[in-house]
């Protein structure tokens, strides 16, 4: 695809997404201002300026707050069903608006078309799952101990649910909220990362469309942007109840303290440091799709991306020689070009990191099997360009035991059985992602037994990367131990309360305690 045809696609993107320069990165669905800094987005793509928003300020934000709260009284008394009429009706915007947020992900985040337009599906499918859901927002009945009681369950809308979203899923992540939290019956104030600002407008925007057609009032989704600042106004809001933050493991303990300080809730999706075993037993052509796509998709910055191959001694030879060969096939470069497997990383910083890991498994007494660099020359002018890489290390490696947020893939080897690698692999901080490659029956149960693998995603015969919507998506340690997404996940956006109901003329106690009067 030659630049001047990619600049028309942004451009036309742009345009159908109603993002312009300058834009006010501050909005209650139909009325946008802005009064704080000038924040500029510019594409890792080819290091051009996308575009300009202004940021959200304290006066700001105490307006998107006053309009949040009072949408709230409004859309809680909402029928469910109803509420996931409106989500329907927002997924069908976006499925018209499929390609040209796709393209817009892809451009500002540095991922492939590909893996922008599948970001995208998510937002449609999560939106599939909370219609549905809005209908079975199930309680609990119980039997009373008591006679002519009876008790019951049910769950309410919790309110203001804040969101802070990271650079690496612009777009999904947020959907995966905030379409629960819809038909809750929650109302949502959103900070998505500074690195991606233009994405969260593009959202909004189709977001408000839906909300002003249904004329429903416009605080049911809000937007505001800055760095990180911006996101303390919500952390320290007695006025939100939830906190859903996604991001790194620093952030997130921040996060965390802020909010419990004053007894609120947080949900946090935080760091991965995913691993996938291979055993004797393993299927080798699977295990290398897996592998790879896992370490270098998202240009390695992905959550759930794969850091480590846990490889049995017996076939490690035989798998090297595979994942290499195939990582001499992988195309780095524009990834609006769907001839390239692999995007730039988000910006210099990123890559900065990603030559501190390489020297680091080095200096450590690791081995590189495939050499990474920094990219220059014709169509890697933005800087952000680097090659996938392999490094041969050991388990204690401090760099090993890190999340490389970057395309490099460390393998590791390990002897005897399946339950010495799943020591290795449980042997970090982080709990999100894993997998297991095996044709092995009870290998494979073991590893999904409480005796395996300690992560919230366990998978057999798929890599660590990507998730379907119906499954709870989160991981466990210093993970969060969040769940978004799917399952009974919606439980987190409400509230629950215990009913009981005496339909007869007496007022007997529980436990059979006497008050006689």
């Amino acid at each position: 695809m030659k630049a001047i045809a990619a600049d028309f696609e942004i451009k036309q993107a742009l345009k159908q997404l109603g993002v312009k320069d300058i834009n006010d990165g501050t909005s209650t669905g139909v009325n946008n201002f802005s009064s704080g800094e000038l924040l500029e987005s510019y594409s890792p793509v080819d290091g051009l300026l996308i575009g300009k928003i202004k940021t959200t300020s304290k006066a700001d934000y105490d307006k998107v707050m006053d309009v949040a709260t009072a949408a709230f009284k409004i859309w809680r008394t909402t029928p469910a069903p109803q509420r996931g009429e409106i989500v329907r009706q927002f997924g069908d915007k976006l499925r018209q608006k499929k390609q040209a947020l796709g393209t817009l992900v892809s451009y500002e985040m540095g991922k492939s078309i590909q893996e922008g337009l599948g970001e995208v599906q998510e937002m449609i499918d999560i939106c599939d799952f909370a219609v549905g859901l809005s209908r079975q927002l199930h309680g609990l009945t119980m039997h009373s101990e008591r006679p002519g009681h009876r008790m019951y369950e049910q769950y309410h809308p919790l309110g203001v649910v804040g969101i802070i979203s990271a650079f690496n899923f612009p777009v999904a992540v947020w959907a995966w909220n905030t379409a629960l939290a819809w038909v809750c019956g929650d109302v949502c104030v959103w900070k998505p990362s500074e690195k991606a600002s233009l994405c969260g407008i593009a959202c909004q925007n189709i977001a408000a469309e839906v909300f002003a057609n249904n004329n429903l009032p416009e605080g049911i989704s809000c937007l505001i942007n800055g760095d990180y600042k911006v996101g303390e106004f919500m952390t320290k809001d007695q006025r939100i109840p939830l906190i859903s933050a996604t991001g790194s493991i620093r952030m997130g303990k921040i996060v965390a303290q802020e909010v419990a300080a004053r007894l609120g809730r947080s949900l946090l999706e935080l760091g991965g440091n995913n691993a996938i075993i291979v055993t004797p037993d393993a299927d080798i052509k699977m295990t290398v799709i897996g592998a790879v796509f896992g370490a270098v998709g998202t240009a390695g910055q992905r959550c759930t991306s794969t850091r480590r191959l846990i490889i049995h001694d017996s076939i490690y030879d035989k798998v090297i020689i595979a994942i290499t060969d195939a990582y001499k096939q992988l195309r780095v470069g524009n990834p609006l070009d769907e001839h390239h497997h692999v995007g730039p990383l988000i910006d210099k910083d990123a890559v900065a990191m990603y030559q501190k890991a390489l020297n680091q498994v080095i200096e450590e007494g690791g081995r590189m099997l495939v050499e990474g660099a920094v990219l220059s020359g014709k169509g890697y002018e933005s800087g952000c360009y680097v090659k996938p890489a392999i490094a041969e290390a050991k388990p204690e490696f401090k760099i090993v035991q890190h999340e490389t947020f970057a395309p490099v893939l460390y393998v590791l080897k390990y002897s005897g059985t399946v339950e010495n690698a799943i020591a290795i692999q449980n042997n970090v901080v982080q709990g999100l992602s894993s997998a297991i490659m095996t044709n092995n029956l009870r290998e494979a149960e073991h590893f999904l037994s409480v005796a395996g693998s300690d992560c919230g995603i366990a998978n057999v015969n798929i890599g660590t990367s990507g998730a379907e919507i119906g499954g709870a998506f989160g991981g466990e340690k210093e993970t969060g131990g969040g769940r978004e997404s799917g399952s009974d996940a919606w439980k987190v956006y409400m509230r629950r309360q215990t009913n009981t109901i005496n339909y007869t003329t007496n007022l007997p106690l529980a436990q059979g305690i006497k008050f006689d009067l």
